[in-house]
């Protein structure tokens, strides 16, 4: 009998009958997943085989007709696989357990005890449990200390370590470390819990490491595990909620589970993983005898909030992986495109100063011996103090920097930090030479449009002129963008923000509007001010019924009204005077504020809000900038916001951290759209996963919100998003009305970059339909065209769409223009292989001879096809100016194109090693003999879903130069592909590693191409069919790959 709710259940003769009877739209199911089908029908058959051995019993049997069975069992796979090893996997007729083994020398021996006198835990080592504290079962300090005795190596991770609770266990430690057992603990300094004594007492242990983080604001490690290694393949977890203390290990109300590898060795895997990533990052120091004083020094700071910031200047300041990322493409900017004027976008509150002060760092490091002379300029003083004072902290000196505002009088100019309002007063540009300044930062540069900053940005001309906003869109129209040739050179995206913990998280709630604006005039990329006030105002009956419509909702909603500290967003004056007077009719205390709003009332009206006096101020676009409210915990839109940077401005208001603040509850109105109108961008923005589509998030209900965040749209608000994202980018006609209408709605001139840009979307996404010309022609801007390569060209725009080569586009953008004039034998053996390269992405397969008529052909045909040859190359050059990393070439022993963290294809990638059959590899490894080189291709999620905990842990980086692999099943330690891996350096072979996320592009569908890697060296390894082998990259993984390919990162 089959009860209706979710299953994963695999589908017997008997479920298939029941399921027959069963319509379709009834029940769902779905093809076993062959990265886990081992796993999945194992499961199944240790069900089915525990029935038929327990039938065997209740028939009458005894143990050995059980040994029989599973005897019979195990002979029937040696058949089927006709490997002679599983003959020796036989269950022994005597039907017995080894419970435990002593080596031969023994001590114990030698005192006349045996192998059944050693201590072993109560609970099972092989079968998971629970320890809740309950009366009857072992206590759980009991069995910890069974449990380190028995152990070849133990790793601890607690958030604090109390010498109550390690008194209870030190003499069984002591005894394992003296005895060569292997110790490591991690823990921090939060909270100032640890007791010094404690982790005194473990550094002098043998055999003992203990790494600390004393930066609990960054490292909030809250995990309470440990882990008892057994080289007998019996290894057993305890994870749960004791710390390492008295109260947490021997009474309380603590649960914690006990995990073993033998039936859950997935999990074991995983907090291994997660161990050894934790053990090789940054954040975790080991502790010394010289470190004493430092730890004292931090639990006295972490209990007492000591404000003494001595250490400040000692202590190294890394950046944040986020931070990293941005480092890395203002480096791009300026190497890859020579852009040295640039623009980083990022929330108020993310550390904006920080990064510029580690970029400063990396500018001074590349210009030894030189001044670097420095200005930082930003518009109020307590900005300037705080950003020398985190300057003098990365650059770890505490005399750099002067500051130049209100009464401080600088003795020297050449770092300083000044205000604008000193810099003009001063006339300082006509005392300093243009070229004075090596390196100028623009704090809040939105204020650059300002006359006041024109001066400063003509006059100057530095080697890098570096601006920070969290704000790029002016209101008064005026874009900032011109100062950098127009480009946003990196920006902190606001989820990564809320994960950080530097934003406060949103809940945000997509109500049913009544209004229908499918009938309203859109032009020039939105809809009609106007029509659209006089609709949410002067429309009578429609009006009254919205304005209800929000009041309604935000009672729904919303705790407690009397909490409230919200922002309504307006379309006009009108509409936000017209909402004050209706929320104060229905006693909710509001005003308003407009552009003409002097800035004493804006100060008054922050006060009366802050203060509870009004629930509401009403503002037309964005709250002033000026004004910050961190205290507002409401947001209204009351308008479409058709510009994603206002919307997520408009947000940001919201989303800074205040005492007593839990969450933002953002309300946004949700009605009928124009189809030109973007929600996908919208959404898109808010979400931590970018590989995922904005429609499939909507059907599964937001998976990959922020942390602590949550989305939720009304059903009717869902379908209307849902059809406007259909009919925008879904199918090739959306594209077309899009293309249609692209000059009127952004005033730009139509092209390929310019499409994408404004719509923010990948090229993939349109490859996915149709080549960007045909899309053209068919939406009547450009004339039809009909050309030879076509249907060819436009399969292969897809799988050129993620080349990020500098060398090779440069190559591809001088070679195709002229293809006609060019003798392709003659060229270079690098060029042919790059040649080679993009040949096989269009053909499908290797260009056996440059002189063949086929390949002569095929290459003059893409000069017949000029329409679709002058679109490839828009897209060379679109890629080329989207490179936000710096490549370099690896030393292979020969000229080869591929270059370090880009990426290929499978077929890209193998003829560029001169393997010319590549439809030919189907495994996850290939040996090239000639070259002597062991390429890799990794796909880190194995299976077809996002999360699969059965494949997730074989194949994952464990930090930015660790790299942990799985084998073939079938690669044995000792076999030569083994050996030929462990001694790969004596025996002058290489080993390639290239990564992709899944094995199916989530835009395309077809197959994703690999991230190259490098070459890496070999570690250590465990185990053998399979090997699990750690090495050593050559060169560090970049920031914005580690997240992908360190699934064990957390935030």
């Amino acid at each position: 009998m089959l009860f209706p709710g979710l299953y994963e259940q695999v589908i017997n003769t008997a479920l298939n009958r029941e399921l027959s009877e069963i319509p379709d739209a009834r029940k769902s199911v779905a093809p076993i997943d062959k990265a886990e089908a081992s796993k999945v029908l194992a499961q199944y058959l240790a069900d089915v085989v525990q029935k038929g051995l327990e039938n065997v019993l209740d028939n009458g049997g005894n143990i050995t007709d059980q040994v029989d069975l599973a005897n019979r069992i195990v002979s029937l796979i040696e058949q089927e696989t006709k490997e002679a090893a599983f003959a020796s996997l036989g269950v022994d007729q005597r039907a017995e357990q080894l419970l435990a083994l002593l080596r031969e020398q023994d001590p114990r021996l030698a005192v006349g005890k045996t192998a059944a006198d050693l201590s072993r835990p109560e609970t099972s080592i092989a079968q998971s449990s629970l320890f809740t504290g309950a009366i009857h079962e072992p206590q759980m300090y009991t069995e910890l200390k069974k449990e380190i005795v028995s152990a070849d190596r133990i790793d601890m991770l607690v958030s604090f370590i109390k010498w109550s609770g390690l008194r209870l266990l030190k003499d069984e430690l002591r005894e394992f470390t003296q005895n060569g057992g292997e110790l490591r603990i991690i823990t921090t300094s939060y909270m100032g819990a640890t007791d010094v004594k404690a982790i005194e007492e473990l550094r002098a242990l043998p055999n003992t490491k203990i790494k600390v983080s004393y930066d609990t604001k960054r490292t909030r490690l809250h995990a309470k595990t440990y882990v008892f290694y057994r080289n007998t393949g019996f290894t057993t977890a305890y994870v749960g909620s004791s710390n390492l203390s008295n109260a947490a290990i021997s009474s309380g109300l603590e649960w914690n589970v006990k995990v073993t590898h033998r039936d859950l060795p997935e999990t074991i895997d995983k907090i291994a993983a997660t161990f050894e990533s934790y053990w090789n990052s940054s954040e975790f120091e080991y502790y010394s005898e010289d470190q004493r004083e430092r730890l004292a020094r931090a639990l006295k700071a972490e209990k007492y909030y000591d404000s003494n910031n001595d250490a400040v200047y000692t202590m190294d300041i890394a950046p944040y992986s986020y931070q990293q990322e941005i480092l890395d493409k203002l480096e791009a900017e300026r190497t890859v495109r020579g852009y040295t004027r640039n623009l980083v976008v990022a929330a108020t509150g993310t550390g904006k100063t920080v990064i510029s002060a580690l970029d400063y760092k990396r500018f001074r490091k590349q210009n030894p011996g030189k001044p670097c002379r420095l200005l930082f300029v930003a518009h109020r003083e307590e900005i300037l103090r705080q950003s020398l004072y985190t300057f003098r902290a990365v650059l770890k000196d505490a005399n750099f920097g002067e500051l130049f505002v209100g009464n401080n009088r600088p003795e020297s100019i050449d770092h300083l930090f000044m205000s604008i309002q000193t810099f003009n007063s001063q006339g300082f540009a006509e005392k300093t030479a243009s070229d004075f300044y090596d390196y100028i930062v623009v704090d809040e540069f939105h204020h650059a449009a300002a006359p006041t900053y024109q001066k400063l940005l003509t006059y100057y001309q530095p080697k890098i002129l570096l601006g920070l906003t969290a704000t790029p869109e002016r209101m008064d129209g005026k874009s900032i963008l011109s100062y950098f040739g127009n480009r946003i050179a990196a920006e902190i995206r606001l989820p990564e923000a809320i994960d950080r913990k530097l934003l406060c998280p949103f809940q945000y709630f997509g109500v049913t509007d009544t209004v229908d604006l499918n009938t309203l005039k859109w032009s020039a990329g939105g809809y009609d001010k106007n029509e659209l006030s006089n609709l949410y105002t002067l429309s009578g009956a429609v009006a009254n019924r919205r304005a209800d419509l929000v009041v309604s909702s935000l009672l729904r909603y919303v705790t407690d009204i009397d909490e409230v500290k919200g922002l309504g967003f307006c379309v006009s004056v009108e509409h936000a005077e017209f909402m004050c007077h209706y929320f104060n009719s229905r006693g909710i205390p509001s005003i308003f504020l407009t552009g003409k709003s002097s800035d004493e009332e804006r100060k008054i009206a922050k006060g009366r809000l802050v203060s509870g006096e009004v629930r509401f101020i009403f503002v037309v676009d964005i709250y002033n900038e000026g004004v910050d409210i961190p205290e507002v915990n409401t947001v209204l839109f009351l308008r479409p916001t058709e510009s994603l940077t206002i919307f997520l401005q408009q947000l940001g208001r919201g989303l800074r951290l205040a005492e007593g603040k839990e969450c933002l509850t953002v309300l946004d109105f949700i009605g009928q759209a124009n189809k030109r109108y973007n929600f996908e961008d919208k959404f898109a923005a808010l979400l931590s996963n970018t590989t995922r589509s904005v429609t499939r998030e909507i059907k599964e209900g937001f998976v990959s919100a922020p942390k602590g965040c949550y989305i939720q749209l009304e059903k009717k608000a869902a379908k209307y998003i849902l059809e406007n994202i259909r009919a925008s980018y879904g199918n090739t006609a959306g594209l077309v009305s899009r293309v249609a209408s692209f000059a009127e709605d952004s005033g730009l001139e139509l092209t390929l970059a310019n499409f994408l840009d404004y719509y923010h979307l990948d090229p993939r996404a349109i490859y996915k339909f149709s080549s960007f010309s045909r899309i053209c022609a068919r939406a009547d801007v450009t004339p039809d065209f009909s050309e030879p390569l076509e249907e060819i060209l436009t399969k292969a725009f897809g799988r050129l769409a993620v080349v990020d080569s500098r060398r090779w586009i440069r190559f591809l953008l001088d070679l195709l223009p002229r293809l006609d004039d060019v003798d392709f034998s003659a060229l270079s053996e690098l060029e042919q292989r790059m040649l080679q390269m993009f040949y096989v992405t269009v053909w499908g397969k290797a260009a056996e001879s440059w002189e063949s008529d086929e390949v002569l052909d095929n290459l003059y045909a893409l000069s017949d096809s000029p329409v679709l040859l002058g679109e490839l190359l828009d897209l060379l050059r679109y890629r080329y100016e989207q490179i936000d990393f710096i490549d370099e070439p690896v030393d292979l022993g020969f000229d080869c194109p591929l270059d370090l963290h880009c990426t290929y294809t499978r077929d890209q990638l193998l003829v560029a090693l001169d393997f010319m059959k590549p439809a030919t590899v189907r495994e996850g490894v290939k040996w090239l003999p000639e070259k002597q080189l062991d390429v890799f291709f990794v796909t880190l999620n194995k299976a077809d879903k996002d999360y699969s905990p059965t494949t997730m842990y074989n194949d994952y980086s464990i930090n930015e130069s660790l790299f942990h692999w799985q084998s073939q099943s079938t690669t044995a330690a000792d076999s030569p592909t083994g050996q030929r891996y462990i001694h790969h350096r004596e025996r002058g072979s290489k080993v390639l590693l290239f990564v992709r996320e899944f094995k199916a592009d989530r835009i395309t569908g077809g197959a994703e191409a690999y991230t190259f890697l490098g070459t890496a060296n070999y570690v250590k390894h465990e185990g053998s069919r399979p090997m699990n082998i750690t090495w050593q990259l050559d060169r560090p993984i970049p920031a914005k790959f580690l997240k992908k390919t360190n699934k064990l990162v957390v935030g």
